[in-house]
């Protein structure tokens, strides 16, 4: 049976060497994966970087257009919160009614200079949000249909009052929300008050397909 047993002059290579070829190539997989997670790390410390240097410059906006309206949030006619210029639906129109009351036009023509200054430096746009509170719109009322409606109608009667005050056309636009985006519950008087209400809000400038896009 000697001929059986390997006296070490076989033709194969030597256990030794495949184990350091099978060694090299899991120092190689290690090395790769080792390589993929330092990149992995880097770019997301990159990408925590440049969120945090946007939230940095969207505060430092904010901030701006706050120093901006400073006259019309000291007199509490309009209110800022996230970035958003909220006005009571009260000042603006009467209860179910699109129609501007004077003090709510006066108030638009202060807003329109600060907010196109704004808008400009910052080459963004402005939405304009209506909404309603839950309440249905009175039987009596045939102007509207129902609360999407009159939130849209106040959306666009303050677009275009501002667009009258000085605005560029191309820089607002109006949206309607009804009463599906309310503030405060709508259990009370004081709570559907808060709910009848405009909002203003800077927004990103979607870059037409027709312009060059930057550096290109």
């Amino acid at each position: 049976m000697k001929e059986f047993l390997d006296d070490g002059s076989s033709d194969g290579p030597p256990i030794w060497a495949i184990f350091g070829d099978l060694m090299t190539g899991l120092v190689g997989v290690f090395v790769l994966i080792l390589v993929w997670t330092l990149g992995f790390q880097l770019e997301l410390a990159k990408n925590l970087e440049n969120a945090e240097a946007e939230r940095e410059r969207e505060l430092a906006r904010r901030q701006v257009l706050e120093q901006a309206l400073a006259g019309p949030l000291s007199s509490g006619r309009i209110t800022i919160s996230d970035g958003r210029i909220g006005i009571s639906g009260s000042v603006l129109f009467a209860l179910n009614s699109d129609r501007l009351q004077d003090e709510g036009r006066d108030l638009l023509a202060v807003l329109a200079e600060p907010l196109d200054v704004f808008l400009e430096e910052n080459d963004q746009l402005l939405m304009i949000s209506g909404f309603t509170d839950d309440l249905p719109i009175q039987s009596g009322n045939l102007s509207f249909a129902d609360n999407w409606e009159l939130s849209a109608q106040r959306a666009l009667t303050v677009t275009r009052e501002l667009v009258a005050a000085g605005l560029p056309a191309d820089r607002v636009f109006a949206a309607a929300f009804g009463d599906q985006q309310p503030v405060a519950p709508n259990l009370d008087e004081s709570g559907r008050a808060l709910n009848r209400r405009v909002e203003m809000a800077p927004v990103p400038r979607i870059v037409s397909l027709e312009e060059p896009l930057p550096n290109g």
